[in-house]
């Protein structure tokens, strides 16, 4: 009787890895300078099946300013309904109220980085994702100059359950550096 239940188990694993192994993905790379560009080209990859992979700011190979995503199709795995924004704000006020803007309307929280324009601006950048089913999402920004400060900040919102999501080291107006935290609690 073992040796039918590990015959069954093996034979189990080995149909659904090669299930796993048989899966095809289709990606497409998008790249822009322009927020709203990105946002544009996001949203009409989304009305072809892909969602979002990955995200990264910084320099491009040419030497200019660019944000890369890397947009996911997975063969036979349905993603209709999907919508797109893109965040981009310097000042962590005016992020808090496009966040919270967003999560009023069902947006979830995908990647960040920081979008640097060719005239020098550097702003944290937000993708989020609304899904069909999409529930109210609650966002918490912190930022400070102090890593022991945000570490306080951190516990004390994650004793008022908010998730944590992701960090960024961002510029201040005056030229310093802050740490930029974005939390989330879904209702």
């Amino acid at each position: 009787m073992k040796l039918k239940s590990l015959i069954f188990a093996t034979l189990l694993s080995v149909a659904l890895n090669s299930a796993l192994l048989a899966e095809k993905f289709d990606y497409r790379v998008l790249a822009t300078s322009k927020t709203s560009t990105m946002e544009k080209e996001m949203n009409q990859a989304a009305e072809s099946g892909f969602v979002f992979g990955g995200v990264m700011g910084g320099e491009s190979a040419a030497g200019g300013k660019e944000v890369l995503v890397v947009m996911v199709k997975a063969e036979g795995k349905p993603s209709a309904g999907r919508k797109y924004v893109l965040l981009a704000a310097s000042k962590t006020g005016t992020l808090q109220k496009e966040l919270q803007r967003a999560g009023d309307e069902g947006f979830q929280y995908c990647g960040q980085t920081i979008f640097e324009s060719a005239f020098g601006g550097r702003e944290v950048s937000i993708i989020l994702e609304q899904q069909p089913s999409a529930k109210r999402v609650i966002y918490q920004v912190l930022a400070t100059s102090k890593t022991s400060t945000m570490e306080k900040e951190l516990k004390q919102a994650g004793d008022g359950g908010f998730q944590f999501l992701g960090v960024v080291l961002g510029k201040t107006l005056l030229g310093g550096s802050e740490v930029i935290s974005i939390l989330q609690k879904v209702e």
